[in-house]
């Protein structure tokens, strides 16, 4: 019984042992980085922008109106504190946006996009339609084909701007997807290069101030019309929760419903294409 015991205890001893340590273990942590379901993202940022030339629809007692093939600019701030000035937030040219990854490549969100539109005052345009006797100084009869112009340096027929601005309140749905490895970028909870396109749609909500046929300035809100944009993007993260986004946005706006005075029987239209260069700063973070 001793022999077998004392036999059992050296096998036991002299028999190869695998022995695993720590050091030979080859362990893949979770990057943050490789999935984005449950995330919330937002962020802020300023940008410029261009617009076509478009036909403006002025309509109230006494005068019904177009003029044709309007120049419009942005008014840019450049690189100012107001940015980042709680107070003056929404002075300059800005874009918020928030929101949520329903999956790693898709997320849905809301936001807002504050542009600024300003007729050129230094031209002449085409006008068609009619001016009453009630406005003496430019009453008449304009024919759409007649080569009939006015000269918009004249600030007492029409100044006008969506200055405060020309707000376009929407909802995006869009696709990322991570483009690291085209770059052989490894680590990607240092640094991350995504692409992002997406759609979007909503309502334009402008603070027109407009002076028109020498009737009183009108600054004020009011829900003018509709748009919709497409956008692509560039998305560079940092340490996993922050980035830079880049943005180039286009998109259509139609507004048939413009206020241009204090009177609500004095009403604009118009519709125009528009073209967004965007740069953001933001933060992304599991919920």
């Amino acid at each position: 019984m001793k022999k077998i015991i004392l036999f059992s205890i050296l096998s036991f001893i002299v028999r190869p042992q695998t022995i695993v340590s720590q050091d030979t273990i080859s362990i893949t942590p979770h990057k943050f980085t490789a999935h984005n379901k449950g995330k919330m993202y937002f962020y802020w940022g300023g940008n410029r922008e261009s617009f076509s030339k478009s036909d403006i629809h002025f309509k109230g007692p006494d005068y019904d109106f177009t003029l044709y093939n309007v120049n419009a600019e942005d008014k840019p701030m450049g690189w100012h504190i107001n940015y980042i000035n709680p107070t003056k937030m929404t002075i300059p040219e800005t874009n918020f946006r928030l929101g949520y990854f329903i999956n790693d490549h898709y997320n849905i969100s809301v936001g807002f996009d504050h542009m600024k539109y300003v007729m050129v005052q230094n031209q002449k345009v085409e006008i068609g339609g009619a001016i009453g006797e009630s406005y003496p100084n430019y009453a008449g009869i304009y024919l759409p084909s007649g080569n009939h112009t006015i000269d918009l340096n004249d600030g007492n027929f029409l100044q006008f701007e969506h200055t405060d601005g020309l707000n376009y309140v929407n909802t995006e749905f869009c696709r990322v997807d991570d483009i690291s490895k085209l770059f052989k970028i490894k680590n990607t909870d240092k640094f991350q290069l995504n692409i992002t396109e997406g759609l979007g749609a909503g309502l334009l909500y402008p603070k027109t101030n407009a002076k028109l046929l020498e009737k009183e300035r009108h600054d004020d809100f009011h829900v003018s019309g509709y748009g919709v944009s497409a956008k692509v993007g560039l998305n560079f993260t940092f340490f996993k929760y922050f980035f830079v986004q880049t943005e180039l946005k286009g998109g259509y706006i139609d507004m048939d419903d413009i206020r241009t005075t204090s009177s609500s029987s004095d009403t604009a239209s118009q519709h125009f294409f528009f073209l967004q260069r965007i740069i953001t700063f933001g933060g992304i973070f599991k919920v």
